[in-house]
Protein backbone atom coordinates (compact mmCIF):
# COMPACT_ATOMS: atom_id res chain seq x y z
CA UNK A 1 0.00 0.00 0.00
CA UNK A 2 1.20 3.43 -0.98
CA UNK A 3 1.88 6.12 1.44
CA UNK A 4 -0.32 9.37 1.53
CA UNK A 5 2.39 11.23 0.19
CA UNK A 6 3.10 9.21 -2.76
CA UNK A 7 -0.34 9.11 -3.23
CA UNK A 8 -0.79 12.72 -3.09
CA UNK A 9 2.51 12.85 -5.30
CA UNK A 10 0.43 10.87 -8.18
CA UNK A 11 -2.64 13.09 -7.96
CA UNK A 12 -0.85 16.61 -8.65
CA UNK A 13 -0.43 16.30 -12.24
CA UNK A 14 -4.21 15.82 -12.71
CA UNK A 15 -4.62 18.48 -10.34
CA UNK A 16 -3.00 21.04 -12.13
CA UNK A 17 -4.23 20.19 -15.50
CA UNK A 18 -8.06 20.76 -14.31
CA UNK A 19 -7.20 23.34 -12.50
CA UNK A 20 -5.50 25.03 -15.84
CA UNK A 21 -8.53 24.10 -18.31
CA UNK A 22 -10.35 26.30 -15.47
CA UNK A 23 -8.78 28.79 -16.51
CA UNK A 24 -9.02 28.75 -20.11
CA UNK A 25 -12.40 28.38 -19.83
CA UNK A 26 -12.48 31.54 -17.99
CA UNK A 27 -10.69 33.16 -20.63
CA UNK A 28 -12.87 31.98 -23.39
CA UNK A 29 -16.10 33.36 -22.08
CA UNK A 30 -14.58 36.44 -20.95
CA UNK A 31 -13.54 36.98 -25.04
CA UNK A 32 -17.03 35.88 -25.74
CA UNK A 33 -18.65 38.10 -23.89
CA UNK A 34 -16.40 40.85 -25.09
CA UNK A 35 -16.90 40.16 -28.80
CA UNK A 36 -20.60 40.12 -27.61
CA UNK A 37 -21.10 43.47 -26.40
CA UNK A 38 -18.75 44.98 -28.64
CA UNK A 39 -21.23 43.40 -31.50
CA UNK A 40 -24.62 44.18 -29.31
CA UNK A 41 -22.83 48.12 -29.92
CA UNK A 42 -22.62 48.23 -33.13
CA UNK A 43 -26.20 46.77 -33.69
CA UNK A 44 -27.38 49.44 -31.56
CA UNK A 45 -26.09 52.13 -33.54
CA UNK A 46 -26.91 50.98 -36.26
CA UNK A 47 -30.87 50.20 -35.10
CA UNK A 48 -30.36 54.13 -34.19
CA UNK A 49 -28.51 56.11 -36.93
CA UNK A 50 -29.37 54.13 -40.16
CA UNK A 51 -31.66 55.11 -42.62
CA UNK A 52 -34.59 52.82 -43.32
CA UNK A 53 -32.93 49.54 -41.55
CA UNK A 54 -33.93 46.63 -43.11
CA UNK A 55 -36.63 48.12 -44.80
CA UNK A 56 -37.77 47.58 -48.37
CA UNK A 57 -38.92 50.45 -50.94
CA UNK A 58 -42.93 50.56 -51.33
CA UNK A 59 -42.56 48.37 -54.71
CA UNK A 60 -40.18 45.83 -52.64
CA UNK A 61 -42.41 45.39 -49.75
CA UNK A 62 -45.74 45.15 -52.46
CA UNK A 63 -44.11 42.20 -54.34
CA UNK A 64 -42.46 40.72 -51.36
CA UNK A 65 -45.62 40.30 -49.16
CA UNK A 66 -48.48 40.52 -52.07
CA UNK A 67 -50.42 42.82 -50.09
CA UNK A 68 -52.07 46.08 -50.27
CA UNK A 69 -49.93 49.13 -49.02
CA UNK A 70 -52.73 52.42 -48.86
CA UNK A 71 -51.43 55.62 -49.57
CA UNK A 72 -51.57 58.22 -47.40
CA UNK A 73 -54.33 60.09 -49.80
CA UNK A 74 -56.75 57.04 -50.73
CA UNK A 75 -59.15 59.32 -51.94
CA UNK A 76 -60.54 56.51 -54.27
CA UNK A 77 -61.90 54.52 -51.08
CA UNK A 78 -62.06 57.33 -48.59
CA UNK A 79 -65.80 58.88 -48.03
CA UNK A 80 -64.25 62.76 -47.59
CA UNK A 81 -67.56 63.59 -45.85
CA UNK A 82 -67.42 61.13 -43.14
CA UNK A 83 -64.93 62.49 -39.94
CA UNK A 84 -64.09 64.82 -37.63
CA UNK A 85 -62.52 67.47 -36.72
CA UNK A 86 -59.00 67.67 -34.84
CA UNK A 87 -56.60 70.12 -33.47
CA UNK A 88 -54.12 71.58 -35.93
CA UNK A 89 -52.19 74.67 -34.40
CA UNK A 90 -50.21 75.28 -38.04
CA UNK A 91 -53.44 77.88 -37.95
CA UNK A 92 -54.91 79.65 -41.18
CA UNK A 93 -53.46 80.07 -44.52
CA UNK A 94 -54.52 83.54 -44.67
CA UNK A 95 -55.45 86.39 -42.32
CA UNK A 96 -57.71 89.42 -42.27
CA UNK A 97 -54.79 91.27 -42.87
CA UNK A 98 -53.10 89.07 -45.32
CA UNK A 99 -55.66 88.62 -47.64
CA UNK A 100 -57.26 91.89 -49.72
CA UNK A 101 -60.65 90.52 -50.92
CA UNK A 102 -62.41 90.06 -47.65
CA UNK A 103 -65.56 91.64 -47.21
CA UNK A 104 -65.67 93.93 -44.10
CA UNK A 105 -68.48 91.89 -42.64
CA UNK A 106 -66.32 88.34 -42.83
CA UNK A 107 -63.63 89.89 -40.93
CA UNK A 108 -64.42 88.71 -37.24
CA UNK A 109 -60.90 89.33 -36.31
CA UNK A 110 -60.69 92.93 -36.96
CA UNK A 111 -64.52 93.29 -35.58
CA UNK A 112 -63.48 92.33 -31.93
CA UNK A 113 -63.28 88.39 -31.98
CA UNK A 114 -60.27 87.89 -29.52
CA UNK A 115 -60.78 83.72 -28.99
CA UNK A 116 -58.48 82.29 -32.29
CA UNK A 117 -59.17 78.30 -30.96
CA UNK A 118 -61.88 78.05 -33.66
CA UNK A 119 -58.89 78.52 -36.42
CA UNK A 120 -57.08 75.88 -35.10
CA UNK A 121 -59.10 72.69 -36.13
CA UNK A 122 -58.70 70.45 -39.39
CA UNK A 123 -60.82 68.20 -41.47
CA UNK A 124 -60.01 64.27 -40.95
CA UNK A 125 -62.15 61.84 -42.69
CA UNK A 126 -61.55 58.58 -41.05
CA UNK A 127 -60.54 56.45 -43.92
CA UNK A 128 -57.91 59.01 -45.18
CA UNK A 129 -55.83 62.58 -44.64
CA UNK A 130 -57.69 65.01 -46.37
CA UNK A 131 -54.47 66.96 -48.17
CA UNK A 132 -54.70 70.73 -46.96
CA UNK A 133 -55.37 73.51 -49.49
CA UNK A 134 -52.39 74.23 -51.94
CA UNK A 135 -52.57 77.37 -53.74
CA UNK A 136 -49.92 75.93 -56.53
CA UNK A 137 -51.33 72.44 -56.81
CA UNK A 138 -55.31 74.35 -57.27
CA UNK A 139 -53.99 76.57 -59.80
CA UNK A 140 -52.44 73.73 -62.02
CA UNK A 141 -55.61 71.76 -61.77
CA UNK A 142 -57.49 74.47 -63.20
CA UNK A 143 -55.25 75.98 -65.71
CA UNK A 144 -56.91 78.06 -68.08
CA UNK A 145 -60.18 76.72 -66.42
CA UNK A 146 -63.39 79.12 -65.36
CA UNK A 147 -64.96 78.23 -62.26
CA UNK A 148 -68.24 79.53 -61.07
CA UNK A 149 -70.55 79.42 -57.46
CA UNK A 150 -73.69 79.28 -58.34
CA UNK A 151 -76.19 80.20 -55.12
CA UNK A 152 -76.65 82.54 -52.71
CA UNK A 153 -74.72 84.52 -50.20
CA UNK A 154 -73.23 81.44 -48.58
CA UNK A 155 -71.93 80.18 -52.15
CA UNK A 156 -70.43 83.42 -52.19
CA UNK A 157 -68.64 82.88 -48.45
CA UNK A 158 -67.24 79.90 -50.35
CA UNK A 159 -65.58 81.80 -53.17
CA UNK A 160 -64.73 84.62 -51.08
CA UNK A 161 -62.53 81.93 -49.12
CA UNK A 162 -61.15 80.29 -52.16
CA UNK A 163 -60.14 83.63 -53.30
CA UNK A 164 -58.18 84.45 -50.21
CA UNK A 165 -56.35 81.00 -50.63
CA UNK A 166 -55.81 81.57 -53.93
CA UNK A 167 -54.40 85.43 -53.52
CA UNK A 168 -51.23 83.73 -51.23
CA UNK A 169 -50.10 82.36 -54.47
CA UNK A 170 -51.36 85.40 -56.90
CA UNK A 171 -53.65 88.27 -56.52
CA UNK A 172 -56.46 88.14 -59.04
CA UNK A 173 -57.47 91.26 -61.03
CA UNK A 174 -61.05 92.19 -60.10
CA UNK A 175 -62.90 92.39 -63.78
CA UNK A 176 -66.23 93.12 -62.37
CA UNK A 177 -67.43 96.13 -64.93
CA UNK A 178 -71.58 95.83 -64.05
CA UNK A 179 -74.13 97.70 -61.90
CA UNK A 180 -74.89 94.76 -59.83
CA UNK A 181 -72.80 93.63 -57.41
CA UNK A 182 -74.13 90.22 -57.11
CA UNK A 183 -72.77 88.60 -60.57
CA UNK A 184 -68.75 89.38 -60.11
CA UNK A 185 -65.44 87.86 -61.44
CA UNK A 186 -61.83 87.90 -60.94
CA UNK A 187 -59.05 86.65 -63.22
CA UNK A 188 -55.83 84.83 -62.73
CA UNK A 189 -53.88 85.93 -65.24
CA UNK A 190 -50.49 83.51 -64.42
CA UNK A 191 -52.98 80.43 -64.57
CA UNK A 192 -55.61 82.23 -66.88
CA UNK A 193 -57.85 80.98 -64.49
CA UNK A 194 -61.01 82.79 -64.09
CA UNK A 195 -63.55 82.68 -60.49
CA UNK A 196 -67.55 83.68 -61.32
CA UNK A 197 -70.20 84.20 -58.55
CA UNK A 198 -73.52 83.83 -59.94
CA UNK A 199 -76.73 85.29 -57.59
CA UNK A 200 -79.70 83.24 -57.20
CA UNK A 201 -81.62 82.65 -54.36
CA UNK A 202 -84.23 80.08 -55.59
CA UNK A 203 -82.47 78.57 -59.01
CA UNK A 204 -86.45 79.56 -60.22
CA UNK A 205 -87.82 83.23 -60.53
CA UNK A 206 -89.35 84.09 -57.56
CA UNK A 207 -90.87 87.68 -56.23
CA UNK A 208 -90.93 89.45 -53.26
CA UNK A 209 -94.25 90.97 -52.43
CA UNK A 210 -94.52 94.51 -51.94
CA UNK A 211 -97.55 96.84 -50.44
CA UNK A 212 -97.74 100.44 -50.79
CA UNK A 213 -93.66 100.45 -51.39
CA UNK A 214 -93.15 98.16 -48.45
CA UNK A 215 -91.21 94.94 -49.09
CA UNK A 216 -93.05 91.86 -47.22
CA UNK A 217 -90.74 89.19 -47.04
CA UNK A 218 -93.47 87.37 -49.11
CA UNK A 219 -92.52 85.58 -51.90
CA UNK A 220 -93.98 84.21 -55.35
CA UNK A 221 -92.51 81.41 -56.57
CA UNK A 222 -92.66 79.70 -60.45
CA UNK A 223 -91.38 76.37 -60.10
CA UNK A 224 -91.84 75.93 -63.89
CA UNK A 225 -89.70 79.18 -64.71
CA UNK A 226 -85.87 78.64 -64.56
CA UNK A 227 -84.31 82.09 -63.33
CA UNK A 228 -82.61 83.01 -66.64
CA UNK A 229 -79.77 85.86 -64.94
CA UNK A 230 -77.35 82.60 -63.52
CA UNK A 231 -78.40 79.85 -66.14
CA UNK A 232 -77.84 82.04 -69.25
CA UNK A 233 -74.20 82.37 -68.17
CA UNK A 234 -73.46 78.80 -67.42
CA UNK A 235 -72.47 77.52 -70.97
CA UNK A 236 -68.83 78.09 -70.62
CA UNK A 237 -68.03 77.55 -67.42
CA UNK A 238 -65.71 74.13 -66.99
CA UNK A 239 -66.54 73.48 -63.00
CA UNK A 240 -69.95 74.69 -61.47
CA UNK A 241 -70.42 74.68 -57.01
CA UNK A 242 -74.28 74.71 -56.92
CA UNK A 243 -75.61 75.40 -53.70
CA UNK A 244 -78.87 77.25 -52.48
CA UNK A 245 -80.79 76.43 -49.07
CA UNK A 246 -81.41 79.53 -46.70
CA UNK A 247 -83.98 81.46 -48.52
CA UNK A 248 -86.97 78.78 -48.23
CA UNK A 249 -87.23 79.25 -44.87
CA UNK A 250 -90.03 82.27 -45.58
CA UNK A 251 -93.74 82.42 -46.65
CA UNK A 252 -93.44 81.22 -50.26
CA UNK A 253 -96.22 80.62 -52.32
CA UNK A 254 -95.39 78.25 -55.07
CA UNK A 255 -97.21 78.24 -58.66
CA UNK A 256 -96.79 75.82 -61.67
CA UNK A 257 -98.43 76.41 -64.83
CA UNK A 258 -100.01 79.94 -63.31
CA UNK A 259 -101.43 77.88 -60.37
CA UNK A 260 -100.54 77.74 -56.71
CA UNK A 261 -100.23 74.57 -55.79
CA UNK A 262 -99.17 75.12 -52.43
CA UNK A 263 -97.49 77.51 -49.85
CA UNK A 264 -94.26 77.38 -46.98
CA UNK A 265 -95.54 78.83 -44.11
CA UNK A 266 -98.96 79.69 -44.58
CA UNK A 267 -102.30 79.84 -43.37
CA UNK A 268 -104.08 80.38 -46.21
CA UNK A 269 -107.62 78.87 -46.91
CA UNK A 270 -107.78 76.85 -49.72
CA UNK A 271 -103.81 76.30 -50.54
CA UNK A 272 -102.00 73.40 -49.39
CA UNK A 273 -99.39 74.36 -46.43
CA UNK A 274 -96.41 72.54 -47.37
CA UNK A 275 -92.52 72.01 -46.31
CA UNK A 276 -89.73 74.40 -47.23
CA UNK A 277 -88.06 70.54 -47.82
CA UNK A 278 -90.73 70.19 -50.65
CA UNK A 279 -90.02 73.94 -52.42
CA UNK A 280 -86.25 73.00 -52.08
CA UNK A 281 -86.40 69.48 -54.04
CA UNK A 282 -88.69 71.48 -56.76
CA UNK A 283 -86.49 74.09 -57.16
CA UNK A 284 -82.89 72.11 -56.96
CA UNK A 285 -84.92 69.29 -59.52
CA UNK A 286 -85.68 72.35 -62.08
CA UNK A 287 -82.25 73.51 -61.87
CA UNK A 288 -80.83 69.94 -62.50
CA UNK A 289 -82.99 69.06 -65.24
CA UNK A 290 -82.19 72.37 -67.10
CA UNK A 291 -78.29 71.68 -66.75
CA UNK A 292 -79.05 68.04 -68.43
CA UNK A 293 -80.95 69.33 -71.05
CA UNK A 294 -78.27 72.44 -71.87
CA UNK A 295 -76.23 71.72 -75.03
CA UNK A 296 -73.74 73.93 -74.80
CA UNK A 297 -73.06 72.89 -70.97
CA UNK A 298 -70.14 70.70 -70.93
CA UNK A 299 -68.60 71.00 -67.33
CA UNK A 300 -68.62 69.52 -64.10
CA UNK A 301 -71.35 70.67 -61.98
CA UNK A 302 -71.09 70.03 -57.86
CA UNK A 303 -73.56 70.47 -55.55
CA UNK A 304 -72.52 71.40 -52.28
CA UNK A 305 -75.34 70.46 -49.58
CA UNK A 306 -76.64 72.68 -46.86
CA UNK A 307 -74.62 74.78 -44.74
CA UNK A 308 -76.72 74.68 -40.84
CA UNK A 309 -77.00 77.86 -39.38
CA UNK A 310 -76.31 77.61 -35.68
CA UNK A 311 -79.13 80.44 -33.70
CA UNK A 312 -79.58 79.51 -30.51
CA UNK A 313 -82.32 80.89 -28.10
CA UNK A 314 -83.60 82.90 -31.48
CA UNK A 315 -82.95 84.07 -34.70
CA UNK A 316 -81.66 86.82 -36.96
CA UNK A 317 -83.99 90.12 -35.33
CA UNK A 318 -84.81 88.23 -32.12
CA UNK A 319 -81.69 87.93 -30.43
CA UNK A 320 -80.43 84.42 -31.67
CA UNK A 321 -76.76 83.69 -30.93
CA UNK A 322 -73.90 81.42 -31.76
CA UNK A 323 -71.00 82.56 -29.47
CA UNK A 324 -69.49 79.05 -28.25
CA UNK A 325 -65.90 79.19 -28.94
CA UNK A 326 -65.02 75.63 -29.05
CA UNK A 327 -66.44 72.73 -32.20
CA UNK A 328 -69.14 69.85 -31.57
CA UNK A 329 -67.92 66.12 -31.13
CA UNK A 330 -69.88 64.07 -33.07
CA UNK A 331 -71.82 62.99 -30.41
CA UNK A 332 -73.12 66.05 -30.02
CA UNK A 333 -74.81 66.72 -33.11
CA UNK A 334 -78.14 65.66 -34.22
CA UNK A 335 -78.57 63.87 -37.93
CA UNK A 336 -81.87 64.83 -38.17
CA UNK A 337 -84.19 68.04 -38.03
CA UNK A 338 -84.81 70.13 -41.48
CA UNK A 339 -80.95 70.87 -41.98
CA UNK A 340 -80.42 67.39 -42.56
CA UNK A 341 -83.34 66.47 -44.39
CA UNK A 342 -82.16 69.26 -46.77
CA UNK A 343 -78.93 67.60 -47.25
CA UNK A 344 -80.99 64.35 -47.47
CA UNK A 345 -83.00 65.71 -50.37
CA UNK A 346 -79.94 67.36 -51.93
CA UNK A 347 -77.84 64.47 -52.30
CA UNK A 348 -81.34 62.42 -54.19
CA UNK A 349 -81.09 64.83 -56.35
CA UNK A 350 -77.54 64.36 -57.45
CA UNK A 351 -77.72 60.97 -57.82
CA UNK A 352 -81.00 61.38 -59.90
CA UNK A 353 -79.66 64.04 -62.70
CA UNK A 354 -75.77 61.73 -62.32
CA UNK A 355 -78.32 58.76 -64.01
CA UNK A 356 -79.75 61.37 -66.20
CA UNK A 357 -76.72 62.75 -67.36
CA UNK A 358 -74.73 59.66 -68.00
CA UNK A 359 -77.71 59.15 -71.14
CA UNK A 360 -76.56 63.67 -71.78
CA UNK A 361 -72.65 63.27 -71.49
CA UNK A 362 -73.42 65.73 -68.13
CA UNK A 363 -71.35 64.84 -65.08
CA UNK A 364 -72.28 65.75 -61.68
CA UNK A 365 -70.95 65.34 -57.74
CA UNK A 366 -71.39 65.90 -54.45
CA UNK A 367 -69.71 68.51 -51.79
CA UNK A 368 -71.01 67.28 -48.67
CA UNK A 369 -70.24 69.56 -45.95
CA UNK A 370 -73.27 69.35 -43.56
CA UNK A 371 -72.08 66.53 -41.11
CA UNK A 372 -68.78 68.79 -40.88
CA UNK A 373 -70.54 72.32 -40.51
CA UNK A 374 -72.90 70.74 -37.84
CA UNK A 375 -70.05 70.70 -35.69
CA UNK A 376 -68.50 74.27 -36.26
CA UNK A 377 -71.22 76.35 -34.15
CA UNK A 378 -67.79 78.57 -33.06
CA UNK A 379 -66.83 79.51 -37.10
CA UNK A 380 -69.77 82.03 -37.77
CA UNK A 381 -69.33 85.54 -36.79
CA UNK A 382 -71.64 86.19 -33.68
CA UNK A 383 -71.46 89.93 -33.28
CA UNK A 384 -68.10 90.14 -34.58
CA UNK A 385 -69.25 91.21 -38.12
CA UNK A 386 -70.64 94.98 -39.98
CA UNK A 387 -73.11 95.19 -42.16
CA UNK A 388 -75.29 98.38 -42.14
CA UNK A 389 -78.14 96.64 -42.70
CA UNK A 390 -78.13 94.55 -40.11
CA UNK A 391 -76.22 96.37 -37.38
CA UNK A 392 -76.36 94.69 -33.52
CA UNK A 393 -77.76 91.61 -34.95
CA UNK A 394 -75.54 88.21 -34.82
CA UNK A 395 -74.90 86.13 -37.97
CA UNK A 396 -74.91 82.89 -37.55
CA UNK A 397 -75.50 82.00 -41.08
CA UNK A 398 -72.34 82.87 -42.51
CA UNK A 399 -68.71 81.70 -41.72
CA UNK A 400 -65.99 84.01 -40.54
CA UNK A 401 -62.93 84.16 -43.17
CA UNK A 402 -60.42 82.50 -42.14
CA UNK A 403 -62.78 79.56 -40.43
CA UNK A 404 -64.34 76.20 -40.74
CA UNK A 405 -65.60 76.97 -44.55
CA UNK A 406 -62.01 76.99 -45.97
CA UNK A 407 -61.85 73.17 -45.48
CA UNK A 408 -64.93 73.08 -48.20
CA UNK A 409 -62.01 74.32 -50.45
CA UNK A 410 -59.50 71.57 -49.62
CA UNK A 411 -62.52 69.25 -50.44
CA UNK A 412 -63.65 70.77 -53.60
CA UNK A 413 -60.25 70.24 -54.68
CA UNK A 414 -59.98 66.55 -53.88
CA UNK A 415 -63.42 65.92 -55.76
CA UNK A 416 -61.45 68.04 -58.63
CA UNK A 417 -59.10 65.96 -58.81
CA UNK A 418 -60.90 62.18 -58.25
CA UNK A 419 -63.46 63.61 -60.95
CA UNK A 420 -60.36 64.19 -63.31
CA UNK A 421 -58.51 61.14 -62.49
CA UNK A 422 -55.66 63.84 -61.78
CA UNK A 423 -52.52 62.86 -58.97
CA UNK A 424 -51.81 64.53 -55.65
CA UNK A 425 -48.72 66.47 -55.36
CA UNK A 426 -47.47 65.80 -52.13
Amino acid sequence: MKSSSSALASLEPLHYHHKRERYVNKERLGLFLLWLLGATTVFSLFILYAPRPFKFSPRQELNARKVYIKPKHDYENCDLFNGRWIPDLSGPLYTNWTCSTIPDSKKCGKHGRKDVDYLNWRWKPYECELQKFDAKNFLSIIQGKTIAFIGDSVARNQMESLLCLLSQEQTPIDIYKGSNDRFRTWYFPSHDFTIKVLWTTFFVIAEERIINGTYTGVYDMHLDRLDKKWAEKLPGVDYAIISNGHWFFRPIYLYERGSVIGCVYCDAENISNVSPGFALQKAFRRALKYINACKECRGLYIVRTFSPAHFKDGSWNTGGRCNRTSPFTENQIHLGGTEWEFRTIQAKEIERAKKKGEKTGKRFEALDVTKAMLMRPDGHPDLHWNNEFMRGYSDCVHWCLPGPIDAWNDLLTTVLMKEDNLSVHN
